[in-house]
C-alpha cells in the first residue's frame, strides 16, 4: 500500500537502485514544494498534482484549486499586514534608540 507522498514524484528503477527522473521533474519539485510551504497537506497536494501533468480537473478538484488559492491569497494577506506591523515595531524601535544616543 502506497501511502499519498508516494505518488507526488513519479521515477523510474535503475540497476543499483538509482532512481531516474523526467526532466521536469525539478519544476514539479519546486511546485510541491512551494504548495507545501503555503500550507496544504500532503493529501491534498498528492491529490491536486495530477491537474498540473494534465491541465484537467474534475469539478471537485476545480473545487478544491480554489479553495487551496483563495486560502493562499488570504494567507499572504495576513503576512503581509504582521509584515507592515513589524516594520512599524522596527521603525519605533529604531527611533527610541537613536533618541537614546
Amino acid at each position: 500500500m502506497s501511502s499519498s507522498t508516494d505518488r507526488l514524484l513519479e521515477s523510474r528503477g535503475r540497476p543499483g537502485g538509482q532512481r531516474d527522473y523526467p526532466d521536469e521533474a525539478l519544476e514539479r519539485v519546486q511546485l510541491i514544494q512551494d504548495l507545501f510551504a503555503a500550507g496544504p497537506s500532503s493529501r491534498t497536494v498528492a491529490e491536486l498534482l495530477p491537474c498540473v501533468s494534465t491541465g484537467v480537473a474534475t469539478p471537485a478538484m476545480l473545487d478544491q484549486l480554489i479553495i487551496e488559492r483563495d486560502r493562499i491569497a488570504a494567507r499572504i494577506q495576513d503576512l503581509a499586514r504582521a509584515k507592515t506591523k513589524l516594520g512599524r515595531v522596527i521603525e519605533n524601535v529604531t527611533a527610541a534608540n537613536v533618541a537614546q544616543d
